[in-house]
């Protein structure tokens, strides 16, 4: 182990260019994707759902089949009654046409029925596989590489456009079906007269022009009106994410007029995408008509002609209105189009690539020695790390300290692989991170945040929470090194208290966050700046509980404090994205830069405890620090210093 600091500040390669590394891992870079790969993802919704679809096709085309003979069947009923005169047999027959009438129309309500009760089924079923399938995906991506997509725009891909794209195997079935109608019909014109057919067939290319068109302006359109949709629930989600915030400044007027600016190009756009259905509906509205006077024209000099009788002209109109059904189409393909333009922006997400994991395990005997060797990480354009050479022997405690911006909480990522880096690499126990398999490399690379996120129903299944089970001694023992037992017990149910009704100060959040790393603490811990809401007294007591209480290891903190820095068994000093130097705090002290570090981080701070610390929601907290602590651990770092 070292004991004198390493001075890296000078000499070292060139600076590489700020976009160096892989486009996949630039935050804000649009993934690649095309129509292609949201027709793919629709017909992969398609099977998983093809039995219920299959049966919605089936069902659809079993109703348009009734439909298409119900007109031939009154038809005949009609010629029936009127010719019947006095012929006994075709009286006879007059009743079980009736009652074939009768069946056709019960069976198309069934079937309609039952296709409207599977079309729901299907919906919803398609919409959760779209929405785990997206989840997983996202999860699998990581943090770094998500960091692309805002809170907001994520909640609205897998929450409104996944249940619009849920819906496309059951509508696509369904439009399929419709169109047997038309064209049974337009059979049935033919059969029954050729020049019936042939006057409505006069009109046909229109209706085809009029669904062409609709398609291609709607397509566009609802595109844009789904990312401004996306748009508008991001800045919603930043808003309420900081409802504190802005209610203590007094800026919700600003905030609320921030969130809907997008409003009115919503409003430009859904105003498109009526004007464009409408311009449709009212095409086929008056075009259908129109065709069916002339089919009924035409049939009506047939009928003088002797050619058709009354009951077939009758069957000829109410096929007429059927074959011009076509246009009717227009509702399903409007579904379609949303459908696909949602599946878009669910392939956007898809389309990061997720983190590439290998399957080797560490080590039996290793002791949580972390290696970086040559790492640089860009972020948003800037080089934040630059060819960064770190060793931490196994069982030390690291204090990480720096300027803001200097790279801690990056260096604090790429150590746990929360984040690639983009050259380089990280070793734990001389196994490169990107080699181990990922239940491993959770299991022994245990964290803990700032502002930490707890999960779970109560208090104690939030301490619990993590990659192995915990039992409840081990909850409790995590929590009392964490100093969160004595507020813990004071609970109404203790650690089976509400996690949602626990009244927790920012302090005990931390805490909380911090039993949790603890009870699934590995050979590698990191704590990234997770005691800034902790008063002094507290941060030495979890300081003490960390080396005698917790499973021995490795240690890397995120350090603002000058008593973090000196408790540890060494410090990196980052400065510009480099590790200016190695060694114990008391060494580095001799340098003034380094001095300089905690002068302007912590003693222009404002005194902080446990209550009054940054509570979790709190989108902008700063470093602070309690100044009767930094004093102390000045001194103490002076005195070992001389």
């Amino acid at each position: 182990m070292a004991t004198q600091p390493t001075d890296r500040g000078t000499g070292g390669a060139p600076e590489r260019p700020p976009h160096s590394g892989p486009p996949e891992d630039r935050p804000g870079s649009p993934p690649a994707h095309t129509g292609r790969d949201a027709d793919r993802l629709l017909l992969g919704a398609l099977r998983h759902s093809a039995g219920r679809t299959t049966a919605i096709f089936l069902l659809s085309c079993a109703s348009a089949a009734a439909a298409i003979a119900l007109p031939a069947v009154l038809g005949r009923t009609l010629d029936l009654a009127l010719d019947s005169g006095g012929d006994p047999d075709r009286a006879a027959a007059l009743p079980r046409w009736l009652a074939l009438c009768a069946l056709l129309v019960a069976a198309e309500v069934l079937c309609d029925a039952a296709t409207a009760y599977l079309t729901g089924v299907t919906g919803a079923r398609s919409t959760a596989w779209l929405r785990r399938r997206g989840l997983g995906h996202l999860l699998s991506v990581g943090p770094h590489r998500a960091a692309r997509f805002t809170p907001g725009d994520l909640v609205t891909r897998l929450a409104g456009n996944a249940a619009e794209a849920g819906h496309a195997p059951a509508t696509a079935a369904g439009a399929f079906a419709a169109l047997v109608t038309p064209l049974g019909a337009l059979v049935a014109l033919l059969l029954i007269d050729p020049w019936l057919a042939a006057a409505f067939c006069a009109g046909v290319p229109l209706l085809v022009l009029l669904l062409r068109a609709f398609a291609r302006s709607s397509s566009e359109s609802v595109s844009r009106y789904q990312r401004v949709q996306g748009r508008i629930a991001a800045r919603l989600v930043e808003a309420l994410a900081g409802a504190r915030t802005v209610a203590a400044a007094g800026t919700a007027g600003r905030e609320r007029a921030r969130v809907l600016a997008p409003l009115p190009e919503l409003s430009g756009q859904g105003r498109r995408m009526w004007q464009v259905y409408g311009r449709a509906v009212v095409g086929s509205g008056v075009l259908v008509p129109l065709l069916t006077a002339a089919v009924l024209a035409v049939g009506g000099v047939r009928l003088a002609a002797g050619a058709v009788s009354v009951g077939e002209l009758l069957a000829a109109s109410r096929y007429a209105s059927l074959a011009a059904g076509i246009g009717g189409i227009t509702t399903q393909l409007s579904a379609l189009v949303r459908s696909r333009a949602a599946a878009r922006r669910a392939t956007e997400l898809l389309a990061v690539p997720p983190v590439e994991h290998g399957g080797r395990s560490l080590p039996p005997d290793g002791t949580g020695r972390l290696e970086l060797r040559g790492v640089t990480a860009v972020r948003g354009g800037r080089t934040v790390l630059r060819d960064v050479d770190l060793t931490v022997p196994g069982g030390t405690t690291l204090a990480v300290v720096g300027a803001s911006g200097s790279g801690k909480s990056t260096l604090a990522a790429l150590a746990g692989r929360l984040a690639d880096p983009d050259e380089g690499e990280v070793l734990l126990d001389g196994v490169p991170l990107t080699g181990l398999d990922p239940g491993v490399l959770r299991r022994e690379v245990g964290y803990a945040f700032e502002r930490p996120a707890l999960f779970g129903a109560t208090v104690g299944e939030a301490i619990g929470f993590g990659p192995r089970e915990v039992d409840d001694r081990a909850v409790a023992r995590a929590a009392k090194a964490a100093s969160a037992d004595v507020f813990v017990s004071r609970l109404p149910a203790g650690y089976g208290t509400a996690l949602a009704e626990a009244p927790l100060s920012g302090g005990e959040f931390q805490r909380l966050g911090l039993a949790r790393a603890f009870a699934h603490a590995g050979r590698l811990l990191i704590l990234d700046d997770a005691t800034s809401s902790l008063d002094s007294v507290t941060e030495l007591q979890v300081g003490r509980a960390l080396t005698r209480e917790v499973r021995a290891g490795t240690r890397l903190l995120v350090a603002h404090r000058v008593s973090s820095a000196a408790r540890a068994d060494l410090v990196a000093w980052l400065a510009d994205g480099r590790v200016r130097a190695v060694g114990p705090h008391e060494a580095l002290w001799e340098i003034p830069e380094y001095r300089a570090v905690f002068a302007a981080g912590e003693f222009a701070a404002a005194d902080a405890d446990s209550d009054g610390g940054p509570e979790p929601d709190t989108p902008d907290t700063a470093d602070t620090a309690d100044t009767a602590d930094t004093a102390s651990g000045t001194v103490a770092a002076g005195e070992g210093a001389r």
